[in-house]
């Protein structure tokens, strides 16, 4: 099922609770049954890094699954080799979730394994993830220093064990993550993109993106958030190859439940870098987010970047030649539509004049 649904805010219980009713999660939903929630906890910093999944977000899961009347809920992770798993529960807040909401908390360091042979490649995997009943992915959105992304595939490479992660990079991490999604299915996603890192899957350079989403399908997810992060979903190699090996799709269908309004972006490092090109005035996060990704994107890539840019609801009413962000800015030229526009989108605008 390659339909996207996005909630935009930034109060991620909230958000999470009413993403998954208008996307008709219940209906995965049966009382009884064992529910594994993965998280992206993969060092110990807090989300408002860039680089975790934000604990509220969960906890509107977990709310979320409870009204259901869904009991055996476990959050399950392990960290990346050389961080504790345990130190991340606590860093992260999910201590606080688990004594909250009376969930477990599985460190899959510790978990038993299985081995899977997937179209020719041999794949360890921890156990707990493949005995659950429903599997709900709870990525983090952001940029990774290797491959480009990692969201909904890559965030199952915690279910391994430390050894598996090792020799996935000396495999070149891309086909190894696309097995790893046919030996594991997943049976909902919901992402994380509230605060998502610009550069670095380590945080650091944090980008306030304003959003929630969720689908039934990693690959239409991965290619739907490819875009929003200013690439192509072909740039993310492992992408096109679970779609090559059964796992999914690209995505067809986006279903925005809300408009992509909130609170102003406060990431002021990455802000000053770009601050003599933008004018913003009332600009939305997500909307703003978008731009800031499109711009590290265009600059990675050794694209001229525009001179001018406007965005933000107080540029509704005039008019002008530099480049317009978003549906508020529909009186300059050239004009990027969309409320909010995605990265790619950007970007693309941005090659087309500015070159």
């Amino acid at each position: 099922m390659s339909t996207i649904w996005v909630q935009y805010g930034t109060q991620g219980r909230t958000m999470a609770k009413e993403l998954l009713s208008g996307a008709g999660a219940q209906e995965l939903l049966s009382r009884g049954m064992k529910v594994g929630l993965k998280p992206n906890l993969v060092l110990s910093k807090p989300s408002a890094s860039g680089a975790t999944t934000d604990p509220q977000v969960t906890a509107g899961i977990i709310e979320f699954l409870q009204d259901h009347g869904i009991a055996d809920i476990t959050i399950m992770e392990s960290s990346w080799v050389g961080d504790s798993t345990k130190r991340a529960f606590e860093a992260c807040g999910y201590n606080d979730i688990q004594k909250q909401y009376g969930v477990n908390l599985l460190d899959l360091k510790r978990d038993r394994t299985a081995t899977f042979d997937v179209d020719g490649i041999a794949l360890t995997l921890c156990r707990a993830p493949l005995e659950v009943d429903l599997l709900i992915n709870v990525p983090v959105l952001k940029a990774h220093c290797q491959t480009k992304i990692t969201c909904a595939l890559k965030n199952l490479k915690g279910c391994i064990p430390d050894s598996e992660k090792r020799r996935y990079h000396t495999m070149g991490l891309h086909t190894p993550i696309a097995a790893l999604n046919k030996a594991l299915p997943q049976h909902l996603i919901v992402v994380d993109g509230i605060i998502g890192d610009l550069t670095f899957e380590e945080g650091g350079t944090p980008v306030q993106m304003g959003r929630v989403m969720a689908g039934r399908d990693p690959v239409a997810i991965d290619s739907y958030c490819a875009e929003l992060l200013g690439y192509q979903p072909e740039d993310i190699d492992y992408i096109p190859l679970a779609q090559s090996m059964g796992v999914g799709s690209f995505y067809t269908q986006v279903i925005e439940r809300n408009q992509g309004k909130g609170q102003s972006l406060q990431s002021v490092p990455i802000t000053r870098r770009f601050q003599h090109r933008i004018s913003e005035d009332q600009a939305c996060s997500s909307c703003l987010g978008s731009l800031l990704h499109a711009l590290q994107r265009a600059s990675e890539n050794g694209s001229p970047l525009p001179d001018a840019v406007v965005i933000g609801q107080g540029f509704q009413a005039r008019t002008g030649s530099a480049l317009g962000i978003g549906r508020c800015t529909k009186g300059y030229s050239p004009h990027v539509p969309g409320c909010p526009p995605s990265a790619a989108d950007i970007l693309r605008t941005i090659k087309e004049h500015c070159s």
